[in-house]
């Protein structure tokens, strides 16, 4: 295993409008954490993640009342309009301050706080093998339908192909920034970081992930986390 440093980066400057929230969902509470703690404290309970970078809105009003705002491992800057721009300023803000350009990076959504340790561990393993990087996914297990735009069916695609993208995903610092920047350049929509890699021509891992390691989008989303993260996620 490489002794490089692993940061983890959490792009947190969004508002969830389809929440129907007076507040940004990063901050919605489940039990007595907001969603954003139980992200931001995976990384800072795991013993390889160096420090936790999270980008946030201009106008955020609810990180200074979090336990870990004063937290030396946990840094802030200034995010996006989407989720690619907080990323960007993220590594931006990385690379200018004191990380090494061999470092790597782990880029997770703060609204997943469901996420393993464990899950963590096989990522950071798969750089033995994968140095074009990884990320978390699951496999299909629904019949999957390719629509056009009148919203009738095309044709089935094989579920043995097709895979759910999940965070964190895990790349080497200086590569995944410069992937962004040239796709971002070239106008290409960038809806993940493995999809600025492959456009840049890497062919980034799967790693197995987990289907509790849900992305709260929805107000169901709240209870189904509450009861992963009550039942334990290890």
């Amino acid at each position: 295993m490489n002794s490089e440093r692993i940061w983890a980066v959490i792009p947190a400057a969004g508002i969830g409008a389809r929440m129907n929230s007076d507040i940004p969902k990063q901050y919605l509470k489940i039990e007595d954490k907001t969603i954003l703690e139980y992200s931001v404290n995976r990384f800072l309970e795991h013993s390889k993640i160096y420090k936790v970078v999270v980008a946030l809105s201009p106008k955020d009003t609810y990180w200074e009342e979090l336990p870990f705002a004063d937290n030396p491992r946990v840094l802030t800057t200034t995010g996006g309009k989407d989720r690619v721009d907080s990323v960007k300023a993220a590594l931006s803000f990385i690379r200018e301050s004191e990380a090494a350009e061999t470092d790597w990076v782990m880029v997770h959504d703060a609204a997943r706080p469901c996420l393993s340790s464990r899950h963590i561990d096989n990522l950071i393993t798969s750089r033995e093998t994968s140095p074009d990087g990884a990320i978390l996914a699951v496999g299909a297990i629904d019949t999957i339908k390719q629509a056009n735009k009148r919203q009738t069916i095309e044709k089935t695609i094989d579920r043995e192909t097709v895979w759910l993208a999940q965070t964190p995903q895990f790349f080497p610092l200086r590569t995944l920034s410069h992937a962004i920047d040239s796709a971002l350049n070239e106008g290409q929509t960038i809806t993940d970081e493995a999809s600025a890699m492959e456009f840049a021509g890497y062919h980034p891992s799967l790693v197995i992930g987990s289907r509790k390691n849900l992305k709260i989008t929805e107000q169901e989303d709240l209870l189904l986390a509450s009861i992963w993260l009550s039942h334990g996620i290890d």
